[in-house]
């Protein structure tokens, strides 16, 4: 598998959703990543074609033990105070399942950093790799400020904040924020139903 320095994007999205499938997240559903089948739906949603699984292959539940593990990892990266300590793990990662970046030409002829992944690597090591370089991608080009918390008070996720205005608040725009906003509006207009900016009332995920 190839991955590209200059599409840390991809990586930094994906470190973002993986460390939110947790049921540490998912206080009332649980679990995202329940069982192999699971992991490979989450790979599939993500276009993550890793060489470990080639044709269609379906993740084993040593697999989905050893993503678990680096989800926990990568949530502590997402929560460290020190971009140094960023820098040391997404290193790491970054090097479990690759080899030396090398500068290549891509199909346009232009140049590119690139990693190649070990043809040798586990699943987790490759997505790994992926998460790796997306972080560092985004500590070099963005800053480490752009790991966050969810700004929901009732939301224990984190995401990387890769948009160009750097203004995301919510791990899950489309449910944080919304539900934020619903919270607000029923406070606003029920005389103190909910107290505005706490999220009550709008019931856990």
């Amino acid at each position: 598998m190839k991955v590209l320095f200059s599409n840390y994007s991809f990586g930094a999205g994906l470190a973002t959703d993986l460390v939110n499938t947790s049921a540490i997240v998912w206080t009332s559903a649980g679990e995202v990543l329940t069982d192999p089948a699971a992991l490979a739906r989450f790979l599939d949603e993500h276009e993550a074609r890793l060489d470990a699984l080639p044709g269609g292959a379906l993740p084993t539940g040593t697999d989905l033990a050893q993503v678990h593990a680096l989800r926990q990892e990568t949530r502590a990266l997402l929560a460290a105070e020190h971009e140094d300590e960023v820098a040391r793990g997404a290193n790491e990662l970054a090097a479990r399942a690759s080899a030396a970046p090398a500068l290549l030409r891509n199909p346009a002829g232009e140049w590119e950093w690139q990693v190649t992944t070990d043809p040798s690597a586990s699943v987790a090591d490759e997505l790994g790799a992926l998460v790796g370089i997306g972080l560092l991608g985004v500590l070099h080009t963005l800053s480490h400020a752009r790991f966050r918390h969810c700004a929901s008070p009732v939301c224990a996720g984190m995401f990387v904040d890769t948009s160009k205005a750097g203004r995301r608040r919510y791990c899950m725009p489309g449910l944080c924020g919304n539900r934020l906003n619903v919270a607000n509006y029923r406070a606003r207009h029920q005389g103190g139903a909910a107290r505005p900016g706490d999220g009550s009332g709008t019931g856990a995920r």
